[in-house]
């Protein structure tokens, strides 16, 4: 496998790119290419198999859509290119930048994920679509019906692979790829590339050049990373104090589980405009509802858990937290990932940690090669324990009682004026 070092272009321009696909640039005022996107595009254009490894909000979407707006004959109605998402957010998302890229072109673009209504995804493809975008269950199960064909795909792009491998897709994949011609080229984009995606890449790609930005660029310069130290039983007040601190613009609130992300948010939507939830569970319906108000900026507080994290792409995020440490650091990684996307402004990123959590944040600092220094909430403490106790033995939460936890509620009340 062949390694590219990373060395920004002038311009797009310097990218092999036709004028087609430069005039596209140009409309939707794209002026420099990223990183991965200067790595990465002039290899995809030449019909090799590329892994690209890219945290989210990198540029990446582009950096394998207008590869494939070269590749493919907009002059045949056949599904030319298919591009698999872990989620039905993400996918809509990369169907929303294949369109703009298209400007230039008479390419139809069909997103085929669940929760959506499949007539009009039927229709679409009968219609005719030289590129399909979806999630890998929606995907097979049109396969099943004999309404998309993929005989004739030119491009396959696994786009966030490693967190379709986390959320068991790979048997879904592979059904998928093997339906491919092996004559295809295959496009792999992950921000991280643990050994299962390695394994896939190696299965299902011919002699892959790979596009690394190395874990050294993970944790960029744009994000300011805290931890804060804080007892299971004095995560809303901690949570109220912070936000009252800090006043976000907009922030997402992560939580490991949906049950978890539902109880924070019937507390906070009590007494506080502007939040929504988002979990994997949600009907699609009200998925896209929190989402459209996110981005409109009338949902200020977003509670989401990680299955639909990386679908999350909304310049303005100002701030992250991780209200339940994430279980794994790539997840971590991708969190984070969520801020700092807007030239010029910093983003903010604060994980709680609980006394007998300090092995996971080591582990996250080992990841991205930083040590995290600590919070400090004025006139507030959130931990009564001494801070970072790194292997301390764990110790039960204690259960808040109902009139505890009204009692949290009222006085985020109170911190909720300020933010709002």
């Amino acid at each position: 496998m062949e390694n590219v070092s990373v060395e920004p272009a002038a311009g797009f321009q310097n990218l092999g790119l036709s004028p087609a696909s430069l005039a596209a640039v140009a409309h939707v005022n794209y002026q420099t290419p990223s990183p991965i996107q200067a790595a990465f595009i002039p290899k995809a254009v030449s019909g090799t198999d590329c892994i690209g490894q890219a945290r989210t909000g990198t540029g990446k979407t582009a950096a394998f859509v207008l590869p494939i707006l070269e590749r493919i004959d907009p002059d045949s109605p056949l599904v030319q290119a298919i591009v698999l998402t872990p989620t039905r957010e993400l996918s809509e998302q990369v169907a929303v930048e294949c369109r703009r890229l298209s400007y230039t072109r008479p390419v139809q673009t069909v997103c085929c994920v669940g929760g959506k209504q499949i007539r009009k995804q039927i229709d679409a493809l009968k219609q005719g679509a030289q590129i399909v975008i979806g999630t890998p269950g929606r995907v097979l199960d049109l396969i099943s019906r004999k309404l998309l064909m993929l005989e004739t795909i030119r491009i396959a792009v696994l786009d966030e692979a490693d967190r379709m491998l986390d959320i068991g897709f790979r048997p879904d994949i592979e059904k998928i790829l093997r339906r491919c011609p092996t004559e295809r080229q295959t496009l792999l984009l992950s921000a991280t590339l643990p050994a299962p995606v390695e394994r896939l890449a190696q299965k299902f790609m011919r002699s892959p050049v790979r596009v690394d930005l190395s874990t050294d660029q993970i944790a960029v310069d744009a994000i300011e990373q805290f931890y804060v130290t804080v007892d299971h039983d004095r995560k809303l007040r901690t949570l109220a104090r912070l936000l009252m601190q800090e006043r976000p613009n907009q922030a997402i609130v992560f939580c490991r589980t949906k049950r978890g992300a539902d109880n924070l948010h019937r507390k906070l939507s009590l007494k506080l405009p502007g939040v929504s939830v988002i979990h994997g569970d949600l009907q699609q319906t009200m998925r896209d509802k929190a989402m459209r108000q996110f981005r409109e900026g009338t949902t200020r507080l977003l509670i989401a858990t990680d299955v639909v994290g990386r679908g999350i792409d909304v310049s303005s995020i100002s701030h992250i937290i991780n209200y339940d440490i994430p279980e794994y650091c790539d997840d971590y990684v991708h969190r984070i990932g969520r801020t700092g996307r807007l030239s010029g402004e910093k983003g903010y990123a604060f994980t709680f940690v609980c006394r007998d959590q300090g092995e996971q944040l080591t582990n996250i600092e080992m990841r991205i090669n930083k040590m995290l220094p600590q919070y400090e909430i004025m006139g507030f403490e959130s931990s009564r324990q001494p801070a970072k106790p790194a292997f301390a033995a764990p110790a039960p939460a204690p259960a808040p009682a109902a009139a505890k936890v009204e009692e949290e509620v009222e006085e985020f009340a109170e911190f909720a004026l300020g933010v709002a």
